[in-house]
This record gives structure tokens, C-alpha cells and sequence, in this order.
């Protein structure tokens, strides 16, 4: 049986929908079929800049991209406050949401996106690509291997990269109208689901800001970071920040094996990516050397992971459509417990780093 083809809409001509546009295209069972914006004559530039096929459609407007009853799925990477908004009315229009990360402003609107998405069942899936790269699972298998890793007892992650003068003054995540949430959004977003990555996605039982949050001008944050606790005593830590030099690094430590990656947002090469394993370290009898040292493991991609990213979307889509499986509840899961830790994270900032309480309700 062919597959299903999926077509896509695109709402809007964010930086980021050039890289996804790649995605669609590079994935087998995705197509490039209509983009939107507010300026027909900017999506007209960015249909013909990004690889669109001659015979997509170009509208001058979200809503016409939403009406047009052969999208099957949109990615929507507006600015976080339009999230709301476009996701909901998206879903009850029955169109499948790949929606850009951060998700939302807060869990509250995240709930009332993935209502509209249930009522109407229409698959939802965030924009963190890093979770679809076969490294990934690998690493899983590394975590839940009790005799490699044994019993988790500590993370750390940090993503940051150093942002010119334009983008911290000017740029969309320096906005409190358009991305309220600054790096902790954009950056910490990342941090904090490779901690929960880490941690089988179990939720913490609190988290605590680090104290040395930046703001710029208009009160939107540029650096911060932040302690996570479990129930059973393990703990996590990160660090995000648009002022320092580009990392992407998880270190995670268990009783047995440590796991460290130095690039797990965007791999330093599309088709391999690499990760370290140190099982029962210890050092030689002169404390000179490691025994065993670390052992790298590489792993290969056909498909780049935003294109993965795609694939796997658009097939649990086609899986919608030609069989009327229900929606994978994987995703949406994944999803509000990022953001429910990352509001944690926001109040304690806001209440002068006081200790918050994470809870699922």
C-alpha cells in the first residue's frame, strides 16, 4: 500500500518554518501545500525561497490556510502568545497541529489547545525535534539499562547561545507581547525535557529558581536556570541563557553509568550524532588515567531529525485518516509536563525564587 501523503499548511514565515519547510519535503510521506501569511506577497517570496511545488496554494492569510478543506495538518510557528488563538481554532478545524515550542505562554492555555485538539481528534505534536533522532533511543536504552546506568540520581543540562544586540532588544523572544517567556521559552524549553527525558518523564515534586536571572529592558527574561527535586531524592539542574557562547549539553548520572551529550539540540552533523557512556568509572592505581575510560557511541540518520520529526507526525496523522485510529496521547503528555514544569520554573522567578510545587492537576 502507498503511503498516505500528508499535506501540510504552513501558518506564517517565521525563520524556523524555512528549516520545517526542508522537513516536509525531505520527509516520504509529507508535502509541501499551502502557506499563509498577513502579506500575500511575503508568502509568495517565502513559497518561492523555501521549495513549495508550483502547484501549492499562497493565501494572505492564516484563516484562508485553515479553510482550505485539502490541508490535512498545519505547522504553526507564530509567536507564543498568537498560540492560543491559531491551535484552537486550527483543531476545530480539524486540522492536525504541529505546533512550534514553547507550546504556550502557560499550562492553562496549553489545556484549552489540547482540549480543542481531543474534541475534534486531531493528532497534536510539539516542535522538539531532538526527541525524534535515532540517538535518542539509544540513549533511552543507556537510562533504562540497570546494569550499564542503574538507578538515576542527578541531571544537568544547558542550552544558551550568544545573541547579537537586534535580537535581544528587538528579536520576537525578547518581546513581552509576543514571547513573554524569553530563554526560559525558547532555550530552557529544551533543558528542561531532556531532564524529564532523563527521568522517564517522571515529574518532579518541585523546583526552585537559581538565583542570577537576567531580564533585558522590557522585563523579558535573557538568562536563568533552575533546581529541580524528586520524591525520591534525585535532583536536576539547568541553565539557559541568549548571553553566552552556543552549548547544548545533558549530563546525567546514575549509580552505575554516566551519560553525557554536547549537542543534543542540533547534532554537530546531520547524519551522525554522538553521545558518551561511562560505565563503573574509576580511575587507575596511580589516579593518573580513567578505567575504563568513556566510550562514544555513534549513531546514523538517513533523515535529518527535524525530518523525522515529520515522518513520525504525518504518520500518525495518515493512521487518522485511513484507518480512524484515535490520536497518539504520547505527544500532548509530553508536552504539558515540559510546560507545567517550565510555569514552576516562572513563578519561583516571579516570587523571588521561592520553592514551587509541581503537580499534574
Amino acid at each position: 500500500m502507498a503511503e498516505t501523503m500528508i499535506r501540510f499548511g504552513i501558518l506564517g514565515c517565521a525563520d524556523i518554518a524555512r528549516k520545517v519547510s526542508r522537513s516536509i519535503t525531505l520527509a516520504p510521506n509529507a508535502t509541501l501545500y499551502a502557506v499563509g501569511s498577513r502579506s500575500l506577497e511575503k508568502a509568495e517570496r517565502f513559497a518561492a525561497a523555501n521549495g513549495f511545488p508550483p502547484s501549492a496554494k499562497v493565501y494572505g492569510s492564516y484563516e484562508a490556510v485553515l479553510d482550505d478543506p485539502d490541508v490535512d495538518a498545519v505547522y504553526v510557528p507564530l509567536p507564543t502568545s498568537l498560540h492560543l488563538k491559531w491551535a484552537v481554532l486550527a483543531a476545530e478545524k480539524k486540522k492536525h497541529l504541529l505546533l512550534e515550542k514553547p507550546v504556550a505562554l502557560n499550562v492553562s492555555e496549553l489545556d484549552r489547545i489540547l482540549e480543542a485538539c481531543e474534541s475534534n481528534g486531531v493528532q497534536f505534536m510539539d516542535g522538539t525535534m531532538w526527541m525524534h533522532h535515532p540517538r535518542t533511543a539509544k540513549m533511552r536504552e543507556l537510562l533504562s539499562d540497570p546494569q550499564r546506568f542503574g538507578q538515576l540520581k542527578t541531571v544537568q543540562s544547558c542550552f544558551s547561545f550568544f545573541a547579537d544586540s537586534d535580537f535581544l532588544e528587538n528579536g520576537i523572544r525578547s518581546k513581552p507581547d509576543l514571547d513573554a517567556l524569553g530563554a526560559l521559552g525558547d532555550a530552557g524549553w529544551y533543558c528542561i525535557r531532556a531532564i524529564l527525558f532523563a527521568a522517564d518523564y517522571e515529574l518532579p515534586k518541585s523546583v526552585k529558581a537559581l538565583p542570577g536571572t537576567v531580564f533585558n529592558k522590557a522585563g523579558v527574561i535573557k538568562t536563568t536556570g533552575a533546581s529541580l527535586l524528586w520524591e525520591d531524592g534525585k535532583v536536576a539542574s539547568f541553565n539557559c541563557s541568549f548571553e553566552a557562547n552556543l552549548t547544548m549539553t545533558i549530563t546525567a548520572v546514575g549509580t552505575k553509568g554516566t551519560l553525557q551529550v554536547n549537542d543534543f539540540v542540533i547534532p554537530h552533523k546531520e547524519e551522525t550524532a554522538t553521545f558518551t557512556a561511562g560505565i563503573e568509572s574509576w580511575v587507575n592505581d596511580l589516579g593518573t588515567a580513567w578505567k575504563p575510560a568513556p566510550s562514544e557511541h555513534v549513531v546514523t540518520t538517513d533523515l535529518p531529525q527535524d525530518a523525522l520529526m515529520v515522518k513520525e507526525f504525518s504518520g500518525l496523522v495518515a493512521d487518522i485518516k485511513r484507518n480512524g485510529s484515535k490520536p497518539e496521547q504520547k505527544w500532548p503528555i509530553l508536552s504539558r509536563k515540559t510546560q507545567l514544569v517550565l510555569d514552576a520554573v516562572k513563578t519561583s522567578i516571579d516570587r523571588g525564587l521561592e520553592i514551587v510545587e509541581v503537580q499534574w492537576d
